[in-house]
């Protein structure tokens, strides 16, 4: 297995549509002004997160249980940024639809820029053959509200290219995740 560079991530979203919509390059400012940068970097994708983002709340003091999940627990949101509250999470999808290779693990590791703020994003790896937008999770671990810009960097996807096929993939096990759009919440 080994990590996939510049070169292959070009090739991959320009012949399979892998990623789309797909940057070429870094894109480190916007008409004018710095922003988090997102596109292709060395060994990696730097994903955006959209402006829909659904926001934990205990304003119901709903339990949060992944086998009989209350959307009472979000609140949702749409905005150009978002503020997560102390010691709480918000959810979020990314700007890009992912359609992986059947040779290809993704792993998702948070961006420098929030992680120096106490921001850290979780994300399960995208399985072989997955496809979907991918569901964004931000953590604040900080006694503080903290902020998550829209249509920015906010996480790197890594790829990982293994020697052989795998013999069955999420597509086969017709995963519950597959096709994913928008803020998708726990399934079981």
């Amino acid at each position: 297995m080994s990590i996939k560079s510049d070169r292959w991530i070009r090739q991959m979203a320009t012949e399979t549509n892998m990623i789309e919509p797909f940057e070429p390059g870094q894109v480190k400012e916007l008409n004018g002004e710095r922003i988090i940068s997102y596109g292709t970097s060395s060994y990696g994708y730097d994903v955006r997160c959209s402006p829909d983002f659904k926001i934990f709340t205990n304003v119901h003091s709903a339990t949060v249980d992944p086998k009989n999940f209350d959307a009472k627990s979000f609140v949702d949101f749409r905005g150009d940024s978002c503020i997560i509250p102390p010691n709480s999470f918000a959810l979020a999808q990314t700007v890009e639809y992912f359609r992986i290779p059947r040779n290809v693990l993704t792993i998702c590791l948070g961006k420098s820029t929030y992680a120096r703020c106490g921001i850290i994003v979780n994300v399960t790896p995208l399985e072989p053959e997955w496809e979907g937008q991918v569901t964004l999770e931000f953590s604040n671990t900080t006694n503080l509200p903290a902020r998550i810009y829209a249509n920015e960097g906010v996480a790197q996807m890594l790829f990982f290219e293994s020697d052989e096929v795998c013999e069955t993939s999420y597509k086969d096990r017709n995963g519950k995740y597959m096709g994913q759009r928008g803020v998708t919440l726990p399934r079981t």
